[in-house]
């Protein structure tokens, strides 16, 4: 049996999860065709998603195509859910970018198009909508050039363009086909489908194009490092977790196997000393999860019983593929959330909760205090929502605001001795901090023999400094430390005469998680730190008149415009960067500097000290 992993990714509106849903009524998968408008796609199951037309969670159907299962991954399209993109690009064989013939390249398209550059993956573009009033099927194609890759071929042209009667005819000769196929497998060049998702039209030339372009393998081939969707089926089970949800309050990871077989009640493996055993399994089948008592290598198998799993974890041994990289930075904005006194408790487990399933949500609390990540206002709405719904927690959200950090300037070391100085905890800790690359996260080492006391004692202490970092000196999270512990000591465990245990005489964990904040904190204290907030990358298409009035506003908002140069006739285009606060004031003031056609396009870059800036 074949498997492809597919994507289907778009910006917004552009009608993914529609043809999604045109994708799974052609293959016979689903009777009737559902509407986004409607709220009643097979996809885009969640209630909040209906309501609101868009799609916020990656979802999984599955349908047949020749002697091919393609397990299709319907992903959000609005920015404030890009981390639901990210986790799908990350196990995809390939994918499917959906443009409007009548919109065109837009915003998110853009951001889209560079993540699966980035990845290497082969890329079917499929300009959607032919049949709209407005349809531009060959200038859409220049801009896909132009803005998204020079390495497209239509393979189609559109007769009756912008009309209900719109359709496609095929251009290229099997020659050409044959090394656009080779060159589109390897990631190398995209052919371009055209059709629409309404009327069907294109629709059964995409399904044809999907074994055609796209690299599809035999789930017994051995396992190559090129080859996302390789895999050996007498290999060892291994596979990458790149979901998490909740279904009757029984957590389900979503796991992308990349080779062996899984076997229900099975004992696994996730690395870290966690080894859970597998109490529920389902594999997508013909556009439903179905209970399956094995998945196999290409499947994408829903996994209950794994309660340590989190996003990211690799199911058994690694394998080649399995590290590629998330490629979206975290959130740059956040917010402030509260409840009801009495609520409190279940608003943190629930945040805490929604945090798992997508880990780019951080979530800390500090005295009483509850700051949520996010990427923007809409996932703060979702959010609200979800929590009402969900778990029944009435949220206040506050302001959404640049969400800074804090970075260690310098080494710092700190040492409290038990039964010295003041030192009421039955605990010896040193700890010195040191400052550590951007995104490399927290690491925790020791200098101190490990079996110079009890592995809970140093696992409590190594526990709470990560805990603790969630807030530096200025109250801004810690995100990226290497901390190693130089000094550790306790009282064995001790006894009067005859007597039970007693504590007072005997280090528990309960000393060391008291400690080390202390230690933690004196040590950060001495190394120094900087707040810092995310600055960005712009890119802005604006008529070429309108460069001088933008690149001052840009100057003015604290940002620097690196270039500019003419994209087209009469179109400039200024690239360049600023820091996350003022992005909103600039994506306010361009329509009103630019005759309303400027369009800017923001992306992460990296965070740097705090400036002051006319933030106006």
């Amino acid at each position: 049996m074949s498997y492809l992993n597919l994507g289907i990714v778009a910006h917004v509106d552009a009608g993914k999860t529609s043809l999604t849903e045109r994708l799974l009524h052609h293959a016979g998968v689903i009777d009737r065709l559902g509407s986004v408008d409607g709220g009643d796609t097979l996809t885009d199951s969640l209630a909040l998603e209906r309501e609101r037309g868009i799609t916020i969670r990656a979802s999984v159907a599955s349908f047949p195509a020749a002697d091919v299962t393609v397990n299709v991954l319907d992903t959000p399209g609005h920015p404030d859910f890009i981390a639901e993109v990210d986790r799908s690009l990350a196990v995809l064989d390939g994918a499917v970018l959906v443009l409007s013939a009548v919109e065109g390249v837009q915003a998110q398209t853009l951001v889209l198009m560079r993540a699966l550059q980035r990845l290497r993956l082969p890329v079917i573009v499929f300009v959607n909508k032919i049949d709209r009033r407005g349809a531009r099927p060959d200038e859409v194609v220049d801009a896909v050039v132009r803005r998204l890759s020079p390495d497209v071929l239509p393979v189609q042209r559109v007769l009756g363009a912008g009309t209900a009667s719109a359709r496609v005819e095929a251009l290229p000769g099997d020659g050409l086909r044959e090394w656009l196929a080779d060159e589109s497998r390897r990631g190398r060049a995209h052919p371009v489908l055209f059709g629409s998702a309404v009327t069907g039209v294109g629709v059964p030339e995409l399904v044809a194009a999907l074994g055609e372009f796209l690299p599809v393998a035999d789930v017994a081939a051995a396992p190559d490092a090129g080859a996302a969707n390789a895999s050996a089926s007498d290999a060892g089970p291994s596979g990458v977790v790149f979901a998490i949800d909740r279904e009757g309050g029984r957590k389900r990871a979503f796991v992308r196997m990349r080779s062996g077989v899984l076997h229900l009640r099975d004992r696994i493996d996730l690395g870290h000393g966690r080894a859970e055993r597998i109490t529920g399994l389902r594999v997508a089948h013909r556009g439903s999860l179905t209970a399956r008592p094995t998945a196999g290598a290409g499947q994408i198998a829903v996994v209950q019983g794994l309660t340590t799993a989190r996003v990211g974890d690799v199911v058994g041994p690694r394998l080649p593929g399995d590290e590629r990289a998330s490629q979206f930075p975290p959130p740059s904005y956040e917010t402030v959330v509260d409840a009801a006194p009495e609520a409190r408790g279940r608003l943190y487990s629930a945040l805490s909760e929604l945090a798992e399933q997508d880990p780019l949500i951080r979530v800390r609390r500090r005295d009483e205090e509850i700051t949520v990540s996010l990427y923007g206002e809409v996932q703060r709405e979702v959010l609200a929502a979800i929590l009402q719904r969900e778990h029944g927690v009435e949220a206040r959200f506050g302001e959404v605001r640049t969400a800074r950090t804090e970075r260690l300037t310098g080494v710092g070391h700190a040492l409290e001795v038990k039964k010295q100085d003041g030192n009421e905890f039955l605990a010896t800790i040193g700890l010195r901090v040191e400052p550590a690359p951007v995104g490399s996260g927290v690491t925790f080492e020791l200098e101190c023999e490990r079996g110079s006391m009890p592995p809970a004692f140093f696992d409590a202490t190594e526990d709470t400094v990560r805990r603790s970092l969630a807030g530096g000196p200025l109250r801004y999270p810690v995100p990226d430390a290497r901390v190693v512990m130089t000094h550790s000591g306790y009282a064995p465990r001790q006894s009067h005469m005859h007597q039970k245990f007693n504590k007072a005489m005997s280090s528990t964990g309960a000393d060391f998680r008291g400690l080390a904040p202390r230690v933690l904190a004196a040590a950060v204290r001495r190394a120094g730190t900087v707040v810092c907030e995310p600055v960005h990358r712009f890119v802005i298409e604006l008529p070429d008149d309108a460069v001088g009035a933008v690149t001052s506003l840009v100057g003015r908002l604290g940002g620097v415009p690196f270039e500019s140069g003419l994209a087209g006739p009469g179109v400039a285009v200024v690239r360049g960067e600023i820091p996350a606060g003022v992005i909103a004031t600039l994506q306010r003031d361009l329509p009103g500097l630019t005759h309303g056609e400027g369009v800017c396009q923001t992306e992460h870059d990296r965070f740097e000290p705090v400036r002051e800036v006319v933030r106006q």
